[in-house]
């Protein structure tokens, strides 16, 4: 039996809300210690955070006091989940891997880090071995996981089946993002109401490089890059939740019929299926045969916010591939990616 009590730093954010909501009711993980800004500090959650989920805020964590990024005040948690902004995350982060306490983190900061895990169980469950080779805690006990860029997971589980059947080669994404990317209050209404804005600042440079080191290999206790080349482009688009991507791909063993393709999603076996873990979903990475599909709206939410949705899977006449691909990007591509990291970390015997 898995029994954990667990910090969450950052807590009044969007990120750290999800992280405490997603965790109100889980079988192995309870919330013991909330963590925020110094201004939040003292205060209970209830009146430190303005509460932007969809359900009420959980009772157990309304009543809890916030306390500082600090690992002395997080003293009995096993491990700490990280919902902090990047412009702090590093530091923070950092000193509590130092002290001993574990960091499960959706930050930017540690994710290129050549000894820290960029994890999405579903795609590179080997990768967190190299957990051991970290030297934040000299004991070993603390260390740094992190999961990637909400773009750069369902691009990374679209491509795993296909670079599995045909390798890859380069590609070329678009993404489609909706409003909660960009955390709250997020892009002014004069900005996003019936209009696209064609640029993210930061995005591109994220997506062009994490994947390939999510689709990496273990190499002499690091990870060595996969090879293919990504060209970019981000957009913010009226939509709540959920990113669209639009990817042409280049393989390097092209399918003979799109049939051949469609039936390396098919075969594509999930390798933490046996585990049992609790955010895992049935089917992770579905492929969908209708025109239309699929569609933010209608499809974020599916297996709990934690499926990649695959669509429009057709030749190409540039590229040999083109398809379209969306996840929740505050669950799937966040914090439910995060708490499925811990999950498997647990199971693989890395938490104590």
């Amino acid at each position: 039996m898995h029994s954990y009590q667990v910090g969450v730093l950052g807590a009044t954010g969007a990120v750290g809300q999800k992280f405490i909501r997603l965790l109100e009711n889980h079988p192995w993980f309870t919330v013991k210690v909330l963590g925020a800004s110094k201004r939040s500090a003292g205060k209970k959650y209830k009146q430190a955070a303005h509460w932007i989920e969809k359900t009420e805020q959980p009772s157990a964590a309304a009543n809890l006091e916030v306390k500082a990024c600090d690992p002395a005040k997080f003293a009995g948690v096993d491990f700490v989940f990280s919902g902090l902004d990047s412009s702090v995350a590093g530091e923070i982060e950092k000193s509590f891997a130092e002290a001993g306490i574990p960091v499960i983190s959706n930050a930017k900061n540690y994710r290129m880090h050549d000894q820290v895990p960029l994890l999405v169980p579903e795609v590179n469950p080997d990768h967190a071995d190299i957990i051991k080779n970290q030297s934040f805690d000299a004991n070993g006990n603390g260390w740094i996981v992190t999961n990637p860029n909400c773009v750069s997971v369902p691009l990374s589980m679209s491509l795993k089946p296909l670079s599995d059947a045909f390798g890859i080669q380069s590609l070329v994404v678009t993404s489609m993002q909706s409003v909660s990317g960009a955390g709250y209050p997020g892009v002014s209404s004069m900005d996003i109401v019936a209009n696209v804005v064609p640029y993210i600042g930061g995005e591109e440079p994220k997506v062009q490089t994490e994947a390939t080191k999510v689709l990496g290999s273990l190499s002499d206790n690091s990870i060595a890059f996969n090879d293919f080349d990504i060209q970019a482009t981000a957009v913010r688009v009226p939509t709540i939740e959920g990113h669209l991507l639009s990817v042409s791909v280049k393989l390097k063993n092209a399918p003979t019929s799109i049939e051949e393709a469609e039936q390396a999603f098919t075969d594509w076996e999930n390798p933490i299926a046996d585990l049992n873990l609790p955010s895992s979903p049935a089917n992770p990475v579905r492929l969908y045969k209708e025109d239309r599909y699929p569609q933010p709206r209608l499809h974020a939410d599916r297996e709990g916010g934690m499926q990649t949705a695959v669509g429009r899977l057709r030749k190409g006449t540039v590229m040999d591939l083109g398809y379209v691909t969306m996840a929740h990007n505050t669950i799937r591509g966040a914090a439910g990616g995060a708490i499925l990291n811990a999950e498997l970390l647990a199971e693989k015997g890395y938490i104590n």
